[in-house]
């Protein structure tokens, strides 16, 4: 195969995660036929043979592999939905101290592993988010995984549950061999809250097959090795409700609170839902994320969707507006005015928020603060601790040696 000069195979490799050598060789056969593809209007079929000068212009180039990426996948994955997503963090407005948090619990541990093996130390596996609905919680799992080109499962949690005893296991296993397959991979549980309430607490649901589900998820997040790059992401609107086992450390360690967006949040919502968007000078986005105050990333997102609904209506009746003209006179077709830019204006908005609302209410804000207070609490999160400042004697050189006197304090103790 002749390759372009700008094909990095490198590149290649690390974005093939999973693959064996069949799968290796189809994806080169495919950005063949993708070149391939590109010279067809001037290979004559009907001709025995093409032309010496049309076969040496051909070469695989690097857009044609990163075709054939975006339409192969590993063959042991085949039979689960695997995706690496195409959101990003600018689809996101605000958000910044989670953001960060996540880039150090996934993205830091795929890009720079040697950093970890240097500190002698694991990285976490397991982050749960928690807040109102409609704040960006599937987003910033899909994204995390986007920016770090991890493989993407998302699994709704209804999903694992059957009516047979003990295909709901079989499920979370099959789930997890997949994810370990894949890895790096982002495997994302959405409504986590319905596969791991509190157990003992679902009496008479179909022999506690919650319970078991459950059982086997504890066991799949403990027998995660740490070489295998599978980092668990969990989301809920009930955090109350989720069995205490899976917040310890070690499984779902990091918990994360995702708040409605402020001020400052909301007008970077704003700018990210229409950033794609032909928006009029006249329209204050600032104004319209002080107006917002109390919805969550979804509400806003309906305004916008809302508000570019409009804009289309209005374009597509001046189209047919003109084209009545046209008809009655043809003889001003020429005359015509150039056709307007079409743009998203204030009016457009404004007949947008006459629709809008929240769709979480004050109660419901103050139930996911006060859980949310209530958990740092528990943990401890906020107290100060500070190493003394005498360094004298062993406890200078190290800081898990005893003195004499507790030697021999222990002595007495077992004596």
């Amino acid at each position: 195969m002749k390759l372009s000069e700008d094909v990095d195979l490198e590149r290649i490799s690390k974005d093939t995660h999973g693959y064996v050598g069949a799968d290796l060789a189809a994806l080169c056969t495919e950005a063949a036929l993708q070149c391939i593809r590109e010279k067809m209007d001037v290979i004559d079929l009907e001709d025995e043979t093409i032309d010496a000068e049309i076969l040496n212009s051909m070469a695989v180039s690097n857009e044609h592999f990163q075709t054939a990426l975006g339409t192969s996948n590993p063959s042991a994955l085949r039979e689960t939905v695997v995706e690496v997503p195409n959101c990003s963090w600018e689809d996101i407005g605000g958000l910044e101290n989670v953001k960060r948090e996540l880039q150090e619990t996934v993205q830091y541990p795929v890009e720079h592993p040697e950093k970890f093996e240097k500190f002698g130390m694991a990285p976490s596996k397991g982050v749960l988010f928690y807040g109102p609905p409609g704040c960006g919680k599937t987003l910033l799992a899909k994204a995390i995984a986007n920016e770090c080109q991890a493989n993407f499962i998302s699994v709704k949690g209804p999903e694992l549950l059957t009516m047979w005893f003990g295909e709901s296991e079989a499920n979370v296993r099959e789930i997890f061999d997949k994810a370990r397959q894949s890895a790096p991979c982002v495997l994302f549980f959405d409504e986590l809250d319905s596969i791991a309430t509190q157990r003992g607490s679902s009496v008479g649901d179909a022999g506690g097959a919650a319970d078991r589900v459950l059982n086997q998820l504890l066991t799949e997040m403990d027998g995660m090795s740490a070489k295998k790059t599978v980092f668990i992401i969990g989301a809920t609107n009930r955090p109350d409700i989720i069995d205490p086992a899976l917040l310890r450390p070690g499984r779902l360690d990091q918990l994360i609170y995702i708040p409605l967006p402020d001020e400052d949040s909301r007008h970077q919502i704003f700018k990210a839902c229409l950033r794609k968007s032909p928006v009029s000078k006249d329209v204050d986005l600032r104004a319209l994320a002080k107006y917002t105050q109390g919805f969550s990333g979804a509400d806003i997102t309906e305004i916008c969707q809302r508000a570019v609904k409009y804009a289309i209506r209005e374009n597509i009746e001046k189209d047919i507006e003109r084209e009545r003209r046209r008809r009655d006179n043809p003889e001003a077709m020429d005359e015509d005015v150039e056709d307007e830019v079409a743009e998203i204006k204030a009016a457009h908005f404004e007949e947008s928020m006459k629709f809008a609302r929240r769709s979480v209410s004050d109660a419901d804000i103050r139930k996911y603060q006060a859980f949310a207070q209530t958990l740092q609490q528990s943990r401890g999160f906020g107290s100060e601790f500070r190493f003394s400042e005498t360094s004298t004697g062993a406890t200078g050189s190290d800081p898990f040696t005893t003195t004499g006197g507790g030697a021999a304090d222990e002595d007495d103790l077992y004596s």
